[in-house]
């Protein structure tokens, strides 16, 4: 990892030259009034910082992201977010969702129209704080999402980092969810995959002891190659003997773990989004709403954040 030089701005420290980001609270300018707040990828790369939202530690150097129970959310999400969101190409005139600033798989029919096939995302990271109030039974309580590959629609790659407040270990965990489309789209289903630590623990479960504290750093890879997925994930990063876990998924195939409303992501476009996506909302998960002293938010300190195509 590069040196972190904590007195500068996260584009100083990292590399955001393909990174557009979203802050959860509403947007200044005047075209998008009543939007949440968009940061271009010019405008991120000229220091920008906003504390408490996004901004460089000033003891680590870290590129700090954090997001409140409740806030101002883009228009298909009910949660919170300080979140990057990446732009392959380099013309700032095109949409972020335009093919040229989005990745593919070898099998999409269009491939060559996309800004690439495939794509890796590095990231070392902890999280230091996830809401303390929710409820147990919903596996949104108390958990932030740390990295994703977004489709067009759904989300082929979730990565969760989830721990009850009456506990000292966290779970980190990734979800797939099968791309359920036209008419069987209420069949969409997200199927979680243990890393370290176990998703869907409830209050009065033993603890995750195999899983990760509040503040410890850990590491994930996420590399599209052809059609397939590879995940790496690595913890106890200071150790002599590291801890890895890995999992590889063709994304093109489809009926995933045999479901049958599963398409596949074969003719799906991507892109990477990285930082802190707040799951604990006011609505059904039942997370409250009272503000970072009563310790209604997430944060997660990134130290190391890449990406390419």
């Amino acid at each position: 990892m590069a040196q972190l030089d904590p007195s500068k701005a996260p584009s100083e420290n990292f590399d955001l030259s393909k990174w557009k980001i979203v802050i959860p609270m509403e947007d200044t300018k005047p075209e998008r009034k009543g939007k949440v707040m968009e940061i271009s990828k010019a405008e991120l790369n000229e220091d920008y910082q906003h504390a408490p939202w996004f901004y460089t530690d000033k003891e680590s150097g870290a590129m700090v992201f954090a997001a409140p129970n409740k806030a101002m959310t883009t228009p298909n999400s009910s949660n919170a977010r300080s979140e990057l969101h990446a732009l392959i190409s380099d013309n700032t005139s095109i949409g972020p969702y335009e093919p040229a600033n989005n990745f593919v798989l070898a099998s999409h029919p269009d491939a060559d129209k996309f800004g690439a096939i495939g794509g890796k995302m590095n990231a070392t990271l902890a999280v230091d704080h996830v809401s303390q109030s929710g409820d147990h039974r919903h596996n949104d309580s108390f958990s932030v999402v740390i990295g994703q590959i977004h489709a067009g629609t759904n989300e082929p790659l979730k990565i969760f980092y989830r721990k009850l407040p009456d506990q000292n270990y966290g779970s980190v965990y990734w979800n797939y969810e099968n791309n359920a489309l036209g008419d069987d789209y209420h069949r969409r289903l997200d199927i979680s995959h243990n890393v370290f630590g176990k998703a869907k623990i409830r209050f009065g479960e033993p603890e995750p002891t195999d899983g990760i504290k509040l503040g410890e750093k850990f590491s994930y890879e996420i590399q599209v190659d052809g059609n397939v997925m590879y995940l790496e994930f690595t913890k106890n990063l200071e150790s002599k003997i590291p801890i890895t876990r890995s999992f590889a998924i063709d994304l093109a195939k489809g009926h995933y773990l045999g479901n049958k409303y599963d398409a596949g992501y074969k003719n799906e476009w991507f892109f990477f989004k990285a930082g802190a996506y707040n799951q604990c909302s006011t609505g059904v998960v039942r997370c409250k709403n009272e503000g970072i002293e009563a310790g209604d938010y997430t944060q997660v300190s990134f130290y190391q954040l890449d990406i390419k195509h």
